[in-house]
């Protein structure tokens, strides 16, 4: 899809349903290709925050525009075709499939696309498994490393070219070393294709490699 989004945040909410303030953010802005760390303490509102970004905050108001998009104004439909197509996401707890291997896993979007794009996406697939070093042998990604297994979710996120590329505690789960060598692998692979990510982390050897860093507390940027 290209290069990544700029994103321009303005007087952006989040409240409980009832009515207490769980994200409070006047103005947040980080241009296109650059890459955020979003910390703070637990219950700060990092997942929150996160989550308002990609459109899944259903309590959300205000303005979260990427690029010319502002998320929150549109519907519930419009905003899943913005996600699928412009982000690509990363979670801690991995979120593959056991039974199935590293490739299949990475190219899973094929079953959900047209008959011809499916051969490009398992090529795709294959070249980004290649750059973050993930085996190549045929097993099933029960048997991998936390580290292996969440580089097989880097590259399921990033197999569809989004500019965007959203990370929850990507190094939570790992080893420190496994870590370091993902999040090095996470930056040389988003950076070479020019894309906006955004990392929520408590990791300071993620958080140091970012081009900004905002600290959360209690809902605030501080």
């Amino acid at each position: 899809m290209g290069e990544g989004f700029a994103l321009h945040v303005t007087d952006l909410v989040v409240r409980a349903r009832s009515g207490r303030s769980l994200l409070d953010v006047p103005s947040l802005t980080l241009p296109s290709r650059r890459a955020l760390g979003i910390t703070g303490a637990s219950g700060a509102g990092k997942s929150t925050l996160l989550f308002a970004l990609m459109g899944l905050a259903d309590d959300a108001a205000g303005s979260v525009c990427w690029g010319e998009t502002d998320v929150l104004n549109l519907s519930k439909a419009d905003r899943s075709a913005f996600r699928r197509e412009a982000m690509g996401m990363v979670f801690q707890d991995f979120l593959l499939f056991e039974e199935l291997g590293a490739l299949e896993n990475a190219s899973i979007r094929r079953l959900f696309s047209p008959k011809s794009e499916r051969a490009d996406y398992v090529r795709t697939a294959q070249g980004l498994l290649s750059n973050l070093r993930v085996p190549a042998q045929a097993r099933r990604v029960a048997t991998f490393s936390g580290g292996e297994r969440q580089r097989v979710a880097v590259a399921r996120a990033l197999v569809h070219d989004p500019p965007i590329l959203l990370a929850d505690e990507p190094t939570a789960n790992l080893p420190r070393e496994a870590g370091r060598a993902l999040v090095e692998t996470l930056l040389t692979t988003v950076r070479a294709a020019g894309k906006t990510l955004i990392v929520v982390s408590h990791d300071p050897q993620v958080l140091d490699r970012m081009d900004r860093v905002v600290t959360l507390d209690h809902g605030r940027v501080i």
